[in-house]
Protein backbone atom coordinates (compact mmCIF):
# COMPACT_ATOMS: atom_id res chain seq x y z
CA UNK A 1 0.00 0.00 0.00
CA UNK A 2 1.17 3.50 -0.65
CA UNK A 3 2.61 5.27 2.16
CA UNK A 4 1.48 9.03 1.01
CA UNK A 5 -1.69 10.17 -1.47
CA UNK A 6 -0.75 14.13 -3.17
CA UNK A 7 -4.39 15.59 -3.08
CA UNK A 8 -4.55 17.88 -5.86
CA UNK A 9 -7.99 19.80 -6.66
CA UNK A 10 -7.90 20.98 -10.41
CA UNK A 11 -9.96 23.53 -12.72
CA UNK A 12 -9.60 23.76 -16.11
CA UNK A 13 -5.92 22.80 -15.50
CA UNK A 14 -5.43 20.26 -17.93
CA UNK A 15 -2.21 21.54 -19.57
CA UNK A 16 -0.92 21.61 -15.90
CA UNK A 17 -1.72 17.62 -15.00
CA UNK A 18 1.87 16.22 -17.14
CA UNK A 19 3.98 18.99 -15.39
CA UNK A 20 2.72 17.97 -11.97
CA UNK A 21 3.18 14.41 -12.50
CA UNK A 22 6.78 14.66 -13.71
CA UNK A 23 7.28 16.55 -10.97
CA UNK A 24 5.65 13.97 -8.46
CA UNK A 25 8.00 11.12 -10.02
CA UNK A 26 10.97 13.04 -9.85
CA UNK A 27 11.01 14.51 -5.77
CA UNK A 28 9.27 11.65 -4.75
CA UNK A 29 11.27 8.79 -6.31
CA UNK A 30 11.34 5.79 -3.89
CA UNK A 31 8.53 6.40 -2.07
CA UNK A 32 5.48 4.68 -1.91
CA UNK A 33 2.57 7.25 -3.22
CA UNK A 34 -0.24 7.76 -5.03
CA UNK A 35 -1.67 11.11 -6.41
CA UNK A 36 -5.16 11.76 -6.25
CA UNK A 37 -6.79 14.61 -8.49
CA UNK A 38 -10.21 15.70 -7.54
CA UNK A 39 -11.65 18.05 -10.10
CA UNK A 40 -14.72 20.42 -10.32
CA UNK A 41 -16.24 19.02 -13.52
CA UNK A 42 -13.77 21.32 -15.62
CA UNK A 43 -14.45 22.49 -19.16
CA UNK A 44 -11.59 21.43 -20.77
CA UNK A 45 -11.71 17.95 -20.15
CA UNK A 46 -9.29 17.80 -17.07
CA UNK A 47 -11.12 14.98 -15.53
CA UNK A 48 -11.18 12.74 -19.02
CA UNK A 49 -7.22 13.58 -19.74
CA UNK A 50 -6.39 11.93 -15.90
CA UNK A 51 -8.57 9.11 -16.39
CA UNK A 52 -6.78 8.58 -19.82
CA UNK A 53 -3.60 8.83 -18.03
CA UNK A 54 -5.00 6.28 -15.12
CA UNK A 55 -5.17 3.83 -17.16
CA UNK A 56 -1.21 3.99 -17.77
CA UNK A 57 -0.29 4.61 -14.55
CA UNK A 58 -2.00 2.88 -11.28
CA UNK A 59 -0.75 6.19 -9.09
CA UNK A 60 -2.78 8.27 -10.86
CA UNK A 61 -6.32 8.59 -9.72
CA UNK A 62 -8.93 11.06 -10.46
CA UNK A 63 -12.27 12.46 -8.51
CA UNK A 64 -14.36 14.44 -10.72
CA UNK A 65 -16.95 16.47 -8.88
CA UNK A 66 -20.58 17.42 -10.57
CA UNK A 67 -22.55 20.08 -9.46
CA UNK A 68 -20.19 20.85 -6.25
CA UNK A 69 -17.61 23.05 -6.04
CA UNK A 70 -14.95 24.87 -3.68
CA UNK A 71 -11.46 24.39 -3.02
CA UNK A 72 -11.89 23.47 0.92
CA UNK A 73 -14.78 21.22 0.18
CA UNK A 74 -12.74 19.50 -3.03
CA UNK A 75 -9.91 18.94 -0.55
CA UNK A 76 -12.03 17.26 2.19
CA UNK A 77 -13.68 14.45 0.12
CA UNK A 78 -10.06 14.03 -1.71
CA UNK A 79 -8.36 13.17 1.58
CA UNK A 80 -11.04 11.12 2.56
CA UNK A 81 -11.16 9.26 -0.36
CA UNK A 82 -7.37 8.14 0.50
CA UNK A 83 -6.38 4.78 2.48
CA UNK A 84 -3.38 5.99 2.90
CA UNK A 85 -1.33 6.89 7.09
CA UNK A 86 0.08 10.03 5.29
CA UNK A 87 -1.80 12.40 2.81
CA UNK A 88 -0.18 15.67 1.75
CA UNK A 89 -2.59 18.69 -0.06
CA UNK A 90 -1.45 20.55 -2.87
CA UNK A 91 -2.17 22.77 -5.94
CA UNK A 92 -1.90 22.00 -9.44
CA UNK A 93 -0.80 24.84 -10.77
CA UNK A 94 3.23 24.40 -10.01
CA UNK A 95 3.14 26.89 -7.12
CA UNK A 96 3.84 24.85 -4.38
CA UNK A 97 7.62 23.24 -4.47
CA UNK A 98 7.09 19.58 -4.95
CA UNK A 99 10.52 19.13 -3.61
CA UNK A 100 9.49 19.76 -0.19
CA UNK A 101 7.01 16.86 -0.37
CA UNK A 102 9.72 14.17 0.64
CA UNK A 103 11.21 16.38 3.93
CA UNK A 104 7.03 16.32 4.88
CA UNK A 105 7.23 12.74 5.28
CA UNK A 106 10.52 12.45 7.28
CA UNK A 107 8.97 15.16 9.76
CA UNK A 108 6.49 13.14 10.20
CA UNK A 109 8.04 9.92 10.48
CA UNK A 110 10.31 10.65 13.17
CA UNK A 111 8.65 13.52 14.82
CA UNK A 112 5.48 14.06 16.94
CA UNK A 113 3.63 16.41 15.08
CA UNK A 114 0.12 15.91 13.45
CA UNK A 115 0.71 18.70 10.48
CA UNK A 116 3.63 19.82 8.99
CA UNK A 117 3.17 22.71 6.54
CA UNK A 118 4.94 25.16 4.64
CA UNK A 119 6.04 28.36 4.91
CA UNK A 120 6.36 31.67 3.18
CA UNK A 121 6.77 34.05 5.66
CA UNK A 122 9.60 31.93 7.32
CA UNK A 123 13.53 32.26 6.59
CA UNK A 124 14.15 30.76 3.72
CA UNK A 125 10.80 31.25 2.09
CA UNK A 126 9.14 33.98 -0.20
CA UNK A 127 6.39 35.35 -2.41
CA UNK A 128 8.08 34.47 -5.03
CA UNK A 129 6.95 37.00 -7.57
CA UNK A 130 3.79 38.38 -6.06
CA UNK A 131 3.03 41.18 -6.31
CA UNK A 132 2.90 43.60 -3.14
CA UNK A 133 -0.61 44.03 -3.73
CA UNK A 134 -1.03 40.39 -2.87
CA UNK A 135 1.56 40.11 -0.58
CA UNK A 136 -0.67 42.77 1.97
CA UNK A 137 -3.65 40.95 1.09
CA UNK A 138 -1.78 37.64 2.64
CA UNK A 139 -0.33 39.57 5.33
CA UNK A 140 -3.97 41.34 6.21
CA UNK A 141 -5.45 37.84 6.20
CA UNK A 142 -2.63 36.05 7.93
CA UNK A 143 -3.08 39.04 10.73
CA UNK A 144 -6.80 38.51 11.02
CA UNK A 145 -6.25 34.99 11.34
CA UNK A 146 -4.12 35.08 14.35
CA UNK A 147 -6.06 38.28 16.17
CA UNK A 148 -8.91 36.67 15.74
CA UNK A 149 -8.61 32.37 16.14
CA UNK A 150 -4.95 32.83 18.04
CA UNK A 151 -3.42 30.80 15.66
CA UNK A 152 0.13 30.67 15.93
CA UNK A 153 1.39 29.51 12.54
CA UNK A 154 3.64 32.12 10.45
CA UNK A 155 1.51 31.32 7.45
CA UNK A 156 -1.76 30.12 8.24
CA UNK A 157 -2.98 30.73 4.82
CA UNK A 158 -0.67 28.31 3.40
CA UNK A 159 -2.35 25.38 1.37
CA UNK A 160 0.50 23.27 0.65
CA UNK A 161 0.71 20.47 4.04
CA UNK A 162 0.70 17.04 4.85
CA UNK A 163 -1.12 15.38 7.62
CA UNK A 164 -1.76 11.66 9.61
CA UNK A 165 -4.52 10.10 8.21
CA UNK A 166 -5.33 9.62 12.29
CA UNK A 167 -5.43 13.53 12.40
CA UNK A 168 -8.07 14.14 9.86
CA UNK A 169 -10.26 10.90 11.43
CA UNK A 170 -10.24 12.84 14.71
CA UNK A 171 -11.45 16.44 13.15
CA UNK A 172 -13.10 16.01 9.99
CA UNK A 173 -16.45 16.17 11.28
CA UNK A 174 -16.03 19.38 12.72
CA UNK A 175 -14.58 21.14 9.46
CA UNK A 176 -16.31 23.82 8.19
CA UNK A 177 -15.56 22.76 4.34
CA UNK A 178 -15.85 26.32 3.22
CA UNK A 179 -14.18 29.18 1.53
CA UNK A 180 -10.03 28.46 0.22
CA UNK A 181 -8.23 27.61 3.49
CA UNK A 182 -8.26 24.39 4.20
CA UNK A 183 -5.27 23.99 6.54
CA UNK A 184 -6.99 27.07 8.82
CA UNK A 185 -9.89 24.67 8.90
CA UNK A 186 -7.85 21.48 9.88
CA UNK A 187 -5.74 23.43 12.68
CA UNK A 188 -8.53 25.68 14.17
CA UNK A 189 -11.02 21.84 14.68
CA UNK A 190 -8.44 20.84 17.05
CA UNK A 191 -8.97 23.78 19.48
CA UNK A 192 -5.58 24.17 20.30
CA UNK A 193 -4.23 20.64 20.20
CA UNK A 194 -2.76 20.43 16.47
CA UNK A 195 1.09 19.79 16.21
CA UNK A 196 2.00 21.66 13.42
CA UNK A 197 5.24 22.14 12.22
CA UNK A 198 6.29 24.57 8.99
CA UNK A 199 8.67 24.01 6.69
CA UNK A 200 10.17 27.72 4.39
CA UNK A 201 9.21 27.24 0.86
CA UNK A 202 9.74 29.96 -1.54
CA UNK A 203 5.84 30.66 -4.04
CA UNK A 204 6.26 29.85 -7.78
CA UNK A 205 4.40 30.93 -10.65
CA UNK A 206 0.74 29.63 -11.81
CA UNK A 207 1.68 28.05 -15.10
CA UNK A 208 -1.52 26.95 -16.69
CA UNK A 209 -5.71 26.82 -15.61
CA UNK A 210 -7.86 28.94 -13.44
CA UNK A 211 -7.38 29.82 -9.84
CA UNK A 212 -10.49 28.79 -8.05
CA UNK A 213 -10.65 32.38 -5.91
CA UNK A 214 -13.37 33.94 -6.46
CA UNK A 215 -15.28 36.78 -4.25
CA UNK A 216 -17.84 34.51 -2.77
CA UNK A 217 -14.85 32.50 -1.58
CA UNK A 218 -13.64 35.28 -0.02
CA UNK A 219 -16.55 35.99 1.70
CA UNK A 220 -16.72 32.30 2.74
CA UNK A 221 -13.81 32.26 4.28
CA UNK A 222 -15.24 35.17 6.85
CA UNK A 223 -17.79 33.97 7.79
CA UNK A 224 -15.60 30.64 8.68
CA UNK A 225 -13.74 32.76 11.00
CA UNK A 226 -16.86 34.26 12.61
CA UNK A 227 -18.04 30.64 13.05
CA UNK A 228 -14.99 29.46 14.37
CA UNK A 229 -15.28 32.80 17.28
CA UNK A 230 -19.02 31.70 17.55
CA UNK A 231 -19.10 27.96 17.32
CA UNK A 232 -22.78 27.35 18.60
CA UNK A 233 -24.13 29.31 15.53
CA UNK A 234 -24.16 26.90 12.02
CA UNK A 235 -22.20 29.08 9.31
CA UNK A 236 -24.91 27.85 6.95
CA UNK A 237 -27.15 29.77 9.51
CA UNK A 238 -24.82 33.03 9.24
CA UNK A 239 -25.01 32.84 5.58
CA UNK A 240 -28.32 32.61 5.05
CA UNK A 241 -29.02 35.31 7.61
CA UNK A 242 -26.80 37.83 5.53
CA UNK A 243 -29.24 37.17 2.56
CA UNK A 244 -31.80 37.65 5.14
CA UNK A 245 -30.39 40.82 5.72
CA UNK A 246 -30.59 42.21 2.02
CA UNK A 247 -34.02 40.54 1.49
CA UNK A 248 -35.01 42.36 4.92
CA UNK A 249 -33.67 45.94 3.04
CA UNK A 250 -35.56 45.21 -0.18
CA UNK A 251 -38.58 44.21 1.73
CA UNK A 252 -38.82 47.70 3.50
CA UNK A 253 -37.58 49.73 0.46
CA UNK A 254 -40.86 47.40 -1.56
CA UNK A 255 -43.14 47.72 1.44
CA UNK A 256 -42.58 51.68 0.94
CA UNK A 257 -43.13 51.68 -2.41
CA UNK A 258 -46.19 49.55 -2.22
CA UNK A 259 -47.33 51.63 0.42
CA UNK A 260 -47.43 54.45 -1.81
CA UNK A 261 -49.20 53.11 -4.90
CA UNK A 262 -51.57 51.42 -2.45
CA UNK A 263 -52.60 53.97 0.06
CA UNK A 264 -53.03 52.62 3.44
CA UNK A 265 -53.55 48.75 2.08
CA UNK A 266 -51.01 47.63 4.73
CA UNK A 267 -51.80 44.19 4.37
CA UNK A 268 -51.56 44.15 0.71
CA UNK A 269 -48.16 46.09 0.37
CA UNK A 270 -47.00 43.41 3.11
CA UNK A 271 -47.52 41.04 0.93
CA UNK A 272 -46.49 42.02 -2.19
CA UNK A 273 -42.98 43.18 -0.68
CA UNK A 274 -43.01 39.54 1.25
CA UNK A 275 -42.96 37.86 -2.28
CA UNK A 276 -40.52 39.82 -3.67
CA UNK A 277 -38.17 39.60 -0.43
CA UNK A 278 -39.15 35.75 -1.26
CA UNK A 279 -37.93 35.41 -4.50
CA UNK A 280 -34.63 37.23 -4.08
CA UNK A 281 -33.81 35.34 -1.25
CA UNK A 282 -34.51 31.88 -3.79
CA UNK A 283 -32.06 33.52 -5.99
CA UNK A 284 -29.30 33.95 -3.40
CA UNK A 285 -29.07 31.49 -0.95
CA UNK A 286 -29.10 29.65 -4.44
CA UNK A 287 -26.49 31.31 -5.74
CA UNK A 288 -24.05 31.33 -2.61
CA UNK A 289 -25.52 29.90 1.06
CA UNK A 290 -26.58 26.13 -0.86
CA UNK A 291 -24.28 26.86 -3.81
CA UNK A 292 -22.68 23.39 -3.12
CA UNK A 293 -26.62 22.10 -3.61
CA UNK A 294 -27.28 24.51 -6.78
CA UNK A 295 -30.71 23.72 -8.26
CA UNK A 296 -30.28 24.20 -12.11
CA UNK A 297 -32.59 23.42 -14.76
CA UNK A 298 -36.33 22.16 -14.14
CA UNK A 299 -34.67 21.30 -10.29
CA UNK A 300 -34.28 25.34 -9.73
CA UNK A 301 -37.84 25.96 -11.27
CA UNK A 302 -39.35 22.84 -8.68
CA UNK A 303 -36.97 24.36 -5.90
CA UNK A 304 -38.79 27.95 -6.25
CA UNK A 305 -42.17 26.04 -6.00
CA UNK A 306 -41.44 24.52 -2.83
CA UNK A 307 -39.75 27.54 -1.30
CA UNK A 308 -43.00 29.43 -2.17
CA UNK A 309 -44.73 26.28 -0.32
CA UNK A 310 -42.93 25.44 2.27
CA UNK A 311 -42.83 29.19 3.32
CA UNK A 312 -46.71 29.80 3.24
CA UNK A 313 -46.94 29.33 7.06
CA UNK A 314 -44.10 31.58 7.50
CA UNK A 315 -45.52 34.26 5.64
CA UNK A 316 -48.85 33.79 6.94
CA UNK A 317 -47.43 34.26 10.71
CA UNK A 318 -45.63 37.07 8.48
CA UNK A 319 -48.70 38.95 7.55
CA UNK A 320 -50.38 38.58 10.69
CA UNK A 321 -47.90 39.95 13.26
CA UNK A 322 -47.46 42.65 10.98
CA UNK A 323 -50.52 43.46 10.59
CA UNK A 324 -50.75 43.38 14.63
CA UNK A 325 -47.84 45.70 14.94
CA UNK A 326 -48.86 47.89 12.39
CA UNK A 327 -52.59 48.12 13.92
CA UNK A 328 -51.31 48.83 17.31
CA UNK A 329 -49.97 51.90 16.08
CA UNK A 330 -46.10 50.78 15.47
CA UNK A 331 -44.74 52.35 12.49
CA UNK A 332 -44.66 50.67 9.24
CA UNK A 333 -41.06 50.07 8.98
CA UNK A 334 -41.11 48.38 12.53
CA UNK A 335 -43.69 45.86 11.49
CA UNK A 336 -42.46 45.63 8.64
CA UNK A 337 -39.24 44.50 9.89
CA UNK A 338 -40.39 42.21 12.50
CA UNK A 339 -43.03 40.23 10.33
CA UNK A 340 -39.78 39.69 7.99
CA UNK A 341 -37.69 38.46 10.71
CA UNK A 342 -40.45 35.74 11.67
CA UNK A 343 -40.48 34.72 8.07
CA UNK A 344 -37.06 34.21 7.74
CA UNK A 345 -36.52 32.47 10.75
CA UNK A 346 -39.28 30.08 9.33
CA UNK A 347 -37.96 30.04 5.76
CA UNK A 348 -34.18 28.59 7.27
CA UNK A 349 -35.63 25.90 9.37
CA UNK A 350 -37.99 24.19 6.23
CA UNK A 351 -35.61 25.49 3.50
CA UNK A 352 -32.61 23.28 4.71
CA UNK A 353 -34.81 20.31 4.11
CA UNK A 354 -37.23 20.85 1.29
CA UNK A 355 -35.70 23.22 -0.93
CA UNK A 356 -32.05 22.65 -1.00
CA UNK A 357 -31.87 19.36 0.92
CA UNK A 358 -31.65 15.40 0.30
CA UNK A 359 -35.57 16.00 -0.88
CA UNK A 360 -34.98 18.23 -3.22
CA UNK A 361 -32.19 16.22 -5.22
CA UNK A 362 -34.21 13.03 -4.92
Amino acid sequence: MAELAVVVPTFNERENIPLVLEALERDLAGLSWEVLFVDDDSADGTAAYIRELAQKNPAVRVLQRVGRTGLSSACIEGMMGTATPFIAVMDADLQHDSRLLRPMVEALRSQPVDIVCGSRYMEGGSFGAWTGARQRMSQLATWTCRKLLRVTLTDPMSGFFMLRREYLDGVVHHLSAQGFKILLDLVTAAKGKARVLELPFRFGLRQHGESKLDSLVIVEFGLMLIERRMPLIPLRFLQFMGVGMIGAVLHLAVLGIALRLFGDHFLRAQAVATLVAMTVNFHLNNLFTYRRNKLVGIRFFRGLASFYVACALGSVANLAVARELYAAGLPWWFAGLVGAVIGGVWNYGVSSTFTWGERARS
